[in-house]
């Protein structure tokens, strides 16, 4: 049992005193220390005393005997080192380092290469920040992030990016060409985004290899796309070209794009987004017959290939029985209104190369439609032949118009 009790205290107390009570002087409390103890032997403590039962002793005295080691005044505390001035770099590390920590998902990865190594080195180098700082870091980011009103895109890249659809594609590629900019970003999300007609192009151009790096960056179901457009023999030489790819380094397959990213901002725009092809099957769609097949011998004459690859493209009333599909029909005479559909199939009954068409047409519609559009036929007689043209290119124009829609599929030489 341990009892204080307090009297006149010395000079180390009073010191203690000033400390505890500043400003108190000479009127700050007056005690002493009054230590009870059972039959403890306190020379243990380094006192060299034995005290009875209720023993009272002063503090002055108690200190004499500890050696004067505690009469001595205290050492002051070291001063508090000042911290060290942090780096812009130092700070953003400390940053992302405390975003991680509490689990928020980054994407640093539109960041230039460079400043994504500065940033791993900056995090790598440091150690242990304190609370102190760690708060002065956090205060001035939020208010930075606080004070943006609006950031800009980083570079030119980014700015013809943003800018892809509001500026034409010819100040786009001036600026290509006066700067000689190299894209900064991912090269592979451009080329994701070209038609299937360019990267047709690109495959055609490259070689096996290079072929087989671009389908193997494209989304599975695009390259699968891509693959069935592709002539039978090129398809096999890159499939089995995939097969060699495994080795192949980050930095490698981003040459690679960076290379087809370059080469297809560098190439001329184009005045007609259509091929010739066409452009020369769509004129001809709506051209009289007698004008069609004019330009198509003469066509032969010039361009057998050529010639050939137009009559692919055209598609007249002629062409319903060899290129719609049986169960399209009923579509196509919902889509037409019906006056016109009576004159045309009036006009086809007399034009030898539109009766198979015609027929085809009542054979795949409903029967009782098929009734009603005979008798039609019947009580209007005979046909114009400039109202005949124009009813069945509307027909034409119809199967046209759903086809783009995606309504139906014209037949191919592939279809059964």
């Amino acid at each position: 049992m341990l009892a204080v009790s307090f009297c006149r205290p010395c000079p180390v107390i009073r010191a203690a005193q000033a400390r505890c009570w500043p400003g108190s002087g000479a009127t700050a409390p007056k005690f002493s220390i009054s230590i009870a103890v059972g039959n403890l032997d306190l020379s243990r403590l380094g006192l060299g005393l034995s005290l009875q039962q209720n023993a009272e002793y002063t503090v002055s005295q108690a200190l004499a005997h500890i050696g004067g080691s505690l009469a001595r005044p205290a050492a002051p505390l070291p001063a508090r080192r000042p911290r060290p001035r942090l780096s812009q770099r130092q700070k953003a590390a400390i940053i992302v380092r405390l975003l991680l920590k509490e689990g928020t998902q980054l994407s640093l990865e539109d960041l230039p290469e460079s400043l994504q190594v500065d940033l791993t080195h900056e995090m790598g180098a440091l150690r242990r920040i304190d609370k102190d700082t760690l708060r002065e870091v956090v205060e001035e980011f939020t208010s930075e992030v606080n004070d943006l009103g609006m950031s800009f895109p980083g570079g030119l890249e980014d700015a013809l990016t943003a800018l892809d659809g509001a500026i034409s594609s010819t100040s786009i590629r001036r600026v290509r060409q006066e700067t000689g900019l190299v894209m900064t970003g991912d090269p592979w999300r451009m080329i994701s985004g070209l038609s299937n007609q360019i990267l047709a192009d690109i495959i055609r151009q490259e070689s096996t290899e290079i072929a087989a790096v671009v389908l193997s960056k494209l989304p599975v179901a695009r390259s699968a796309e891509m693959l069935g457009q592709l002539p039978g023999d090129l398809a096999r030489r890159i499939t089995y070209a995939i097969s060699t790819t495994s080795s192949i380094d980050p930095d490698t397959v981003r040459m690679i794009g960076l290379g087809i990213a370059s080469q297809v901002a560098d190439t001329n725009p184009r005045a007609f987004p259509e091929a010739p092809v066409d452009r020369l099957g769509a004129i001809l769609n709506f051209s009289a017959a007698a004008t069609r097949d004019d330009v198509l011998t003469g066509l032969d004459q010039a361009d057998a290939g050529f010639a050939q690859e137009v009559r692919k493209a055209i598609f007249t009333f002629a062409n319903i029985h060899d290129r719609i599909f049986a169960r399209d029909i009923p579509k196509v005479t919902r889509a037409v209104d019906q006056t016109l559909l009576v004159t045309a199939l009036a006009a086809a009954a007399d034009a030898e190369a539109d009766i198979a068409s015609a027929e085809f047409m009542f054979t795949n519609m409903s029967q009782r439609l098929a009734s009603q559009l005979r008798e039609e036929i019947a009580d209007l007689g005979k046909v114009k032949s400039k109202d005949g043209e124009e009813a069945m290119n509307a027909v034409v124009a119809a199967i046209r118009d759903m086809e783009r829609a995606g309504e139906l599929t014209l037949r191919t030489d592939d279809d059964d």
